[in-house]
Formats: structure tokens, C-alpha cells, sequence
């Protein structure tokens, strides 16, 4: 097989897995599967599919993810809108865009960087799951801390919400980071194998 045909198949498998990951991240976002809410907020496992694409495909392929993972996030988020974010929808659409959209962008940036930090240290073996930790955690906090920044530009009383926020940075935050952990490993390395098989 000459470079042209490798360089063909090697594109046809990012585009095949690209489709499967967006397809995945969009059954998560729109059924039960993927957003669990909990009356004020969602918890979400949208960030698996994004950290594993982007571990597995390369920064390029994870940033289309981040804004499918986005695009999911938006359209959930003015169809059922949840307290938290519906009075920042009201106040302000543009700045509400920027807060659903930037975190997921920077999930697979700050997955890929800590990545390639982690497989030139002597944790390398831990890579997967620190990106996991890492990326999950990027989302909830740059997600949660615009909100409330936006809530203040807006005018938007905080006094009622700090709480809920601070309680889900906590528990939906945490228990998102260490479910990514505990997918994104196994399967990383489950289709790493099939793929040296094939």
C-alpha cells in the first residue's frame, strides 16, 4: 500500500469515527441517556465522546466535537431551558451563546494539552484519565463561572442561585469528571487494539 492509500484510509476512518462520535453526542444530548437532570441544572456525560474523539482523532477532529457537544447544549437549552439558564436566555440570548459554547470548545483544547503534557511524564500511563478529569472539569467550571459572571452583567439577582451553583460545581461537577475518568480509559484503549488489529 502505497503513502496516497494509507493517507485515503487514514481519512476515511477519522470521517467514519468523526460521524459516530457527532451521532453519539447527539443522541446523549437530546434523549434521557446523556442529560440527567436535577432540577436546577443537568449533569451531563456529553464531555466522554468529546475527550475520547479527541484523544483518539487528534485536537482538530475533538474541537468539531466541543461544538456538536455545544450545538446539543444550545438547542436543549432554549427547548428546555433549565432554572438556572432561563433567566440568563431572557436577559441576554448572545451572552447566554458564549457561555454554552466557549466551555465546550475548551474541553477538548485542555484535554489534548493535558494529554500530551501527562505522555511526556513519568504519569504517562495515567494520560487518559487525567485528560478525562481534566476536560470534564474545564466545562464545569468555565460553564458555571460564566453563568454567574453573566448573571452579574446581566443584573440578574445572584443571592437565590449562589447556592445551587456552588452545590452543583460540587456534586454534578465531581461525579462528571470521574465518570469520564472511568469511560474514556477502557474504551480509549479497547479501540486502540481493534484498531492495531485492523
Amino acid at each position: 500500500m502505497n503513502n496516497k492509500q494509507q493517507a485515503g484510509r487514514k481519512r476515511l476512518h477519522t470521517i467514519s469515527a468523526l460521524a459516530l462520535l457527532t451521532a453519539l453526542i447527539i443522541v446523549l444530548g437530546l434523549t434521557p441517556l446523556g442529560l440527567i437532570p436535577l432540577g436546577f441544572i443537568y449533569v451531563t456525560i456529553l464531555c466522554v465522546p468529546v475527550i475520547l474523539g479527541t484523544l483518539y482523532l487528534g485536537l482538530k477532529p475533538g474541537l468539531f466535537l466541543g461544538f456538536a457537544f455545544g450545538a446539543v447544549s444550545f438547542y436543549t437549552a432554549l427547548t428546555r431551558p433549565s432554572t438556572l439558564v432561563a433567566p440568563l436566555i431572557s436577559a441576554s440570548l448572545p451572552l447566554t451563546t458564549v457561555m454554552i459554547f466557549l466551555p465546550r470548545l475548551c474541553v477538548p483544547a485542555v484535554a489534548w494539552l493535558i494529554y500530551q503534557l501527562t505522555l511526556n511524564s513519568r504519569f504517562k500511563k495515567a494520560a487518559p484519565a487525567t485528560a478525562a478529569v481534566c476536560g470534564s472539569l474545564t466545562n464545569t467550571v468555565l460553564y458555571l463561572g460564566l453563568m454567574l459572571l453573566f448573571y452579574v452583567l446581566c443584573g440578574i439577582d445572584t443571592a437565590g442561585v449562589l447556592a445551587l451553583i456552588a452545590g452543583t460545581a460540587a456534586i454534578a461537577g465531581l461525579s462528571e469528571a470521574a465518570v469520564a475518568a472511568i469511560l474514556v480509559t477502557p474504551i480509549l484503549a479497547a479501540v486502540r487494539k481493534i484498531k492495531r488489529k485492523t
